[in-house]
């Protein structure tokens, strides 16, 4: 027996709108701080990195049975995943190596890595419930 996939509107209106906002937050950040093609992009790592640490935070404090899929589906894969984009650090490094600048192209990487391991890592870390000492 062949099971048909299940599709939920509600989740997917959320993750379409939370796109919406997440696109529309990208762009203004891109317009706020343009840079050349051989430029370090500092307006993508700094979206990546904070995308990474408020990712680390939504996943410590809202992935609970009680909180609703289509919530979760929203801020997660709807804004953050738009906002946020491992293609742009690939175009970035691309334009970099293109202009003779390998160096800056593999630090932009090796920044790219770590910093968004250490945003999620720190992310998880402060979106935990803290014991407040009052039983619940």
């Amino acid at each position: 027996m062949t099971t048909q996939p299940t599709y939920r509107v509600r989740e997917f209106m959320a993750v379409f709108l939370g796109g919406l906002l997440g696109t529309a937050l990208r762009l203004a950040v891109d317009v706020a701080f343009p840079h050349e093609a051989a430029e370090f992009p500092w307006e993508t790592l700094l979206i990546n990195v904070l995308g990474s640490l408020l990712l680390g935070m939504l996943v410590a404090r809202l992935w609970r049975p009680a909180t609703p899929a289509w919530l979760r589906a929203g801020l997660s894969v709807g804004v953050l995943g738009a906002f946020t984009t491992f293609s742009a650090v690939m175009v970035s490094a691309v334009a970099m190596t293109a202009s003779g600048q390998w160096m800056l192209a593999v630090w932009y990487l090796l920044a790219s890595v770590a910093l968004g391991f250490g945003a999620a890592a720190i992310g998880l870390r402060l979106g935990r419930p803290r014991f407040t000492g009052v039983p619940t």
